[in-house]
């Protein structure tokens, strides 16, 4: 049972997952609102939202990630929303319709006022969930673009009397969603700590040593499970250097970029691409493979490694993983991948996708 709850990621939240149920069931129910997961690196905010997806029976659900490389393109986190859900835009009032149409490329026009896209986004989301409730969860809500965290905040402040739920996870602090109600997450108790710790060592450790780790690490449970995995052998025989978890992604890229180095050629490839394509689109990493002559096989290695996983869509498992990829390829290995994406994405359906990684090689 212990395996299981640790394998979730969940050890320790019961309190947050209530509180996601109760959120839910308001929503289901047709009282909407919004949360904001907030935390330091690695405190277990995207576990909550997977929690949350997971329990939402009945809801169509819409992800969004922010994605550091893309803070400074007005509007990209909300063009993964507006890709999602672009067939509800037909029930608009024509000038919302225009708005949406004009930012992402699709008509000519000027800029719209930036009020018109706040209620074109919000009908938007109003119509997707006429049939069925509609949660909406964005991931790493700290590298959201300002002009999309702008609407969604506005957005998040008047669905109280739609079946809406929107969920925020980020990093502290976040001033646009700083009125929105709050869950923030602290480091896991010492007893779950201790039972996350256990279950991610490859060797027995000396009760000091121990007792030294679950000290620095302060709860967070990436620390927990990750530097354990990364560490090498002498380091947990002869001192280990501390895992301050305020600088934690300094420490954990490194080992991210080491296990991506292990891969096989094809492998590192294949999941830069994955990391160039901020979607998740399974179809379009397959398009883009036999593009390269590479196998969809050569992927496993990457899954069997726990750094991503192929579902639905492709997901880095860890958003430092992602990060830690993209940043280690060198800029001309960086322009090939979006290269590569701009020729097997079709230019008649995702136009502006085809535009933004053109851009970008």
């Amino acid at each position: 049972m212990v395996g299981d709850i640790v394998q979730s990621g969940l050890l320790g939240r019961r309190a947050e997952c209530e509180k996601l149920d109760r959120w839910l069931d308001r929503a289901r129910a047709g009282r909407g609102g919004s949360v904001v997961l907030c935390g330091i690196p690695g405190i277990g905010k995207s576990a909550l939202l997977e929690y949350a997806v997971h329990s939402a029976s009945g809801f169509r659900v819409v992800r969004v990630a922010g994605i550091e490389i893309e803070q400074e393109l007005p509007y990209a986190a909300l063009h993964q929303m507006y890709s999602a859900l672009r067939s509800h835009t037909v029930v608009l009032p024509p000038p919302q319709r225009k708005a949406l149409a004009v930012i992402f490329g699709a008509e000519a026009g000027e800029a719209p006022d930036r009020l018109m896209v706040d209620l074109a986004v919000l009908g938007l989301l109003s119509a997707a969930a006429v049939d069925q409730p509609l949660l909406c969860v964005l991931d790493d809500a700290q590298w959201l673009d300002s002009a999309s965290a702008q609407v969604m905040s506005f957005v998040a402040h008047r669905i109280s009397a739609e079946p809406l739920a929107i969920a925020f996870a980020t990093r502290p602090p976040n001033q646009l969603l700083n009125s929105l109600p709050e869950i923030t997450l602290r480091g896991l108790r010492p007893a779950d700590a201790r039972a996350l710790l256990l279950s991610a060592l490859h060797a027995p450790l000396d009760e000091p040593v121990t007792e030294r780790i679950l000290a620095e690490a302060r709860g967070n449970p990436l620390t927990l499970t990750e530097l354990p995995r990364m560490a090498a052998p002498n380091q947990f025989a002869g001192g280990f250097s501390r895992p301050d978890a305020l600088a934690l992604s300094e420490q954990i890229e490194p080992g991210y970029r080491q296990r991506v180095a292990s891969l096989p050629p094809d492998t590192r490839t294949l999941l830069l691409v994955a990391a160039a394509e901020p979607e998740g689109d399974v179809s379009l990493l397959w398009r883009a493979a036999r593009y390269l002559g590479i196998a969809p096989s050569a992927f496993d290695a990457a899954e069997t490694d726990g750094l991503v996983e192929v579902r639905e869509k492709v997901t880095f498992l860890h958003p430092l993983a992602r990060s830690a990829l993209y940043r280690a390829a060198g800029l001309a290995q960086r322009q090939a991948a979006h290269r590569v994406l701009a020729n097997v994405t079709d230019p008649e359906t995702d136009p502006e996708w085809r535009a933004w990684h053109l851009e970008g090689s």
